[in-house]
């Protein structure tokens, strides 16, 4: 069961980052990948005309829609397409969504997964502020789904600091996540690595962290340090800058038999607590 994160360091230029995200996949197929995480806005980085993107994909107009299918079936591989902007599936004309879909290698889509938590922070970099809000809308549900390589749970990047939907997607079944991300160097730095592997070890899950890694239009800077971090939270496979595919294998067994000599699962206690008088209840 051989798994695959694609870095990437994304431009303005559509055609050309489906260029570079295509040969990184073919390299992911070669090394035997099954399944490939591409990060958040492969197709797309510093484009002030997101919702005109988003639109034209919706209504057969795009590149992007088109080269995922055609990739897919290309190289026989199952692609979770990092993000790209999408209006609601029953609301074409609304306000896109940093979507994260999931194609299987017939080229067909499987899944889809609206990013559930927005950025919206000050950071100490160059950019400073960042409000995915003025941009996105937010998603409104979990995504869990079967693929040849194990049942894959969907998150995007800052999703990666709200623990419960990482435990939620454990609860529904979830042995491998991905998480699709355009860390900024900053957070990427003080963060990153910890909250894979925390995520990790405490859903006794595979984590695909496929990142933006380099410079960005407008002088952004993303951390990278893209991984495949496995149940115990041993980090299988690192790449820290520039542009990266990455592959290593999942250990079902091994995976099933960690989770029954610590059954943390079974042991949870805070499920929904009430506050009564100063005390858990």
């Amino acid at each position: 069961m051989t798994l695959a994160v694609i870095q990437m360091v994304s431009q303005a230029d559509i055609r050309a980052n489906l260029g570079t995200a295509r040969r990184l996949l073919e390299r992911a197929a070669e090394g035997g990948a099954r399944l490939a995480v591409l990060p958040e806005n492969f197709a797309a980085m510093g484009r002030t005309d997101i919702s005109t993107v988003g639109r034209d994909e919706a209504q057969g107009r795009g590149p992007i829609l088109p080269w995922l299918s055609q990739v897919a079936k290309d190289l026989g591989l199952w692609i979770v397409a990092g993000t790209l902007p999408l209006p609601p599936d029953d609301e074409p004309q609304g306000m896109v969504r940093a979507c994260s879909l999931l194609v299987d290698d017939r080229g067909q889509r499987v899944a889809r997964y609206d990013k559930l938590h927005l950025f919206d922070a000050d950071v100490s970099d160059a950019r400073g502020r960042y409000r995915e809000s003025d941009s996105y809308a937010a998603g409104q549900r979990l995504v869990v789904v079967d693929t040849p390589v194990g049942r894959l749970g969907m998150t995007v990047c800052y999703d990666l600091r709200f623990a419960e939907l990482f435990t939620a997607l454990r609860l529904a079944g979830a042995e491998l996540i991905s998480a699709p991300s355009a860390f900024t160097a900053a957070t990427g730095q003080a963060h990153w690595e910890m909250l894979i592997r925390t995520r990790a070890i405490e859903t006794q899950c595979y984590m695909l962290a496929a990142g933006q890694g380099g410079e960005h239009p407008g002088g952004r800077m993303t951390h990278g340090h893209s991984s495949i971090v496995d149940y115990w939270g041993r980090v299988l496979h690192e790449q820290a800058n520039g542009e990266a595919a990455l592959v290593a294998n999942r250990d079902a067994a091994a995976q099933v038999e960690a989770r029954r000599r610590m059954p943390v699962l079974n042991h949870r206690r805070f499920t929904e607590p009430r506050i009564v008088s100063g005390t858990l209840e």
